[in-house]
């Protein structure tokens, strides 16, 4: 439902644009680890999975789910809510460890929030936080290392500017880019591994931003998007 909806949605908002390095493979049962820089961009690591045939479980705070009509959704697809400082908080690994066993994408955002300033400037992926590392340890899934920068240019800052922002995106249109890299086994104890998720993450956001040495060709839009 939400991954269908963020991919009718996004290309209202901005110009989205999906590459993949030669060696990427979406194989079910991954962690996507993402950067996460804005309120928008889950929708558009929705519509950029989408755009690929996958339909992922997204590990989100769980505030979202006392959110009418988003959090029925959030509970409907599966997602997963993550109640940080709370005696259940070990339990959203547990539930996204079931959801890989079943051979579902989990969506992760290590750094475990948004960058706290005004500007639409798009920055590196902050340091990761242990969760990712942890699952993977449980569960020896490999890690897809997502890339994502325009998200900001939608939405970012905090009050009425952000709102601003997205009330101006579909006139405005900014360049969405997603890259996805190839899949990386994470090894070592949790502080190594959680260094290295992060480094593959950066480097998809690094090529996302067009500094890669060869750009990797676009994932072509449907139709129906390319003619929005």
């Amino acid at each position: 439902m939400l991954s269908r909806t963020a991919a009718a949605l996004v290309p209202f908002f901005g110009r989205l644009t999906v590459t993949l390095d030669g060696a990427a493979e979406l194989a079910p049962g991954s962690v996507v680890a993402a950067n996460h820089t804005s309120l928008s961009d889950p929708a558009i690591v929705l519509a950029a999975l989408h755009r690929l045939g996958v339909e992922p479980v997204v590990m989100a705070a769980a505030g979202l789910w006392r959110v009418p009509l988003l959090g029925r959704a959030l509970a409907h697809d599966g997602h997963i809510p993550v109640r940080r400082a709370d005696p259940r908080a070990a339990a959203c690994l547990e539930d996204a460890a079931a959801a890989l066993a079943r051979g579902r994408f989990v969506v992760i955002y290590g750094e475990g929030g948004i960058p706290d300033f005004e500007s639409a400037t798009e920055t590196a992926p902050h340091p990761f936080r242990s969760g990712l590392a942890r699952l993977v340890a449980a569960t020896g899934a490999p890690v897809v290392p997502l890339g994502q920068r325009g998200a900001r240019s939608v939405m970012s800052g905090g009050g009425p500017g952000q709102f601003t922002r997205l009330a101006s995106a579909p006139l405005r249109r900014p360049e969405l880019r997603v890259h996805i890299g190839a899949p990386v086994r994470l090894t070592g104890d949790l502080p190594a591994a959680t260094a290295q998720a992060h480094a593959a993450v950066t480097t998809a956001w690094q090529t996302a931003g067009g500094h890669a040495a060869t750009p990797p060709a676009p994932v072509p839009a449907p139709v129906m998007e390319a003619a929005a």
